[in-house]
């Protein structure tokens, strides 16, 4: 059989998360239009008569704004290209190519192992995609060019038999029913996430996160506790709202996807808390 690492990388909201839920057949990453939500190293199991793929999600390049944050997920971006067997390099061909973008080509390109060139968004009309000869003039250095839709689930046989074709023979690295690396109390953390910047799009930036205190099962129901962590008192009155209304509405939304996902009742006791230092713990 065959198996092996397949980086999925490419700048912000691409739809690298969004790709690697549909290869993988169940949600393990948090998707949201907003930018640079994936923090950290997700990877994803996909099992194929042929072998074992194991995607690693990477945070997406974000240059526009320089933070400590942004700072320390460009590092693990540049970290996670060791031991790497292929490369899958997502872009958006409705957007411009810019600095992000240079900046993700300049660190793969010259890399001499396979590389596979993923445009995505192809259910979108073609004066959408108005960017996508821009993109496909960069096919020298690449292995192969695909045109697929993430979101619509569209196209990918072909990527998935492409990057099997590429993987080195070995044994399979995680047992067949296990599909991420992650635990549930990162999974439940990563929905919480994603309805929180849901609700609020730009009214909160990107310094919230979640952390899950506890998960118990009990017979009928799963009881979980979390905190939404931000760094400055401002931003806990807004994620609260009035009355606690913005809080209660993530709660509503988290708690109906973690409900289909477990196919059980879920309370969810949910608490915003000021911690000027979470992110020195990424």
């Amino acid at each position: 059989m065959k198996s092996g690492f397949v980086l999925l990388i490419g700048r912000s909201n691409v739809g690298k998360s969004t790709l690697l839920n549909t290869l993988v057949g169940t949600k393990i990453a948090a998707t949201s239009f907003r930018a640079q939500l994936t923090r950290n190293i997700i990877h994803g199991v996909m099992n194929t008569p042929e072998g074992q793929a194991i995607f690693v999600d990477t945070p997406g390049m974000f240059k526009h704004k320089k933070s400590e944050l942004t700072g320390k997920l460009t590092e693990k971006v540049k970290n996670s290209l060791e031991d790497i067997d292929a490369i899958v390099y997502i872009v958006d061909p409705t957007r411009e190519i810019g600095v992000e973008e240079r900046a993700v080509y300049g660190m793969i390109r010259h890399l001499d192992i396979p590389k596979i060139l993923v445009i995505n968004k192809s259910d979108l009309p073609e004066k959408e995609r108005n960017h996508q000869k821009a993109y496909e003039a960069w096919s020298k250095d690449f292995e192969a060019v695909l045109s697929l839709s993430a979101l619509r689930g569209s196209h990918i046989t072909p990527l998935k038999e492409l990057v099997m074709s590429y993987l080195p023979e070995g044994q399979a690295l995680y047992p067949n029913e296990q599909l991420t690396n992650v635990d549930n109390y990162f999974w439940v953390a990563e929905i919480i996430r994603e309805k929180a910047f849901s609700v609020f799009d730009k009214e909160v930036p990107y310094s919230l996160t979640v952390n899950v205190e506890s998960i118990e099962e009990k017979p009928n129901i799963f009881v979980i506790q979390a905190n939404i962590l931000t760094n400055e008192d401002r931003y806990k009155r807004i994620i609260i709202g009035k009355g606690g209304g913005k809080l209660k509405e993530i709660g509503q939304m988290a708690r109906k996807e973690l409900e289909q996902a477990l196919h059980k009742k879920v309370f969810l006791e949910l608490e915003v808390e000021v911690d000027k230092h979470w992110v020195e713990r990424i």
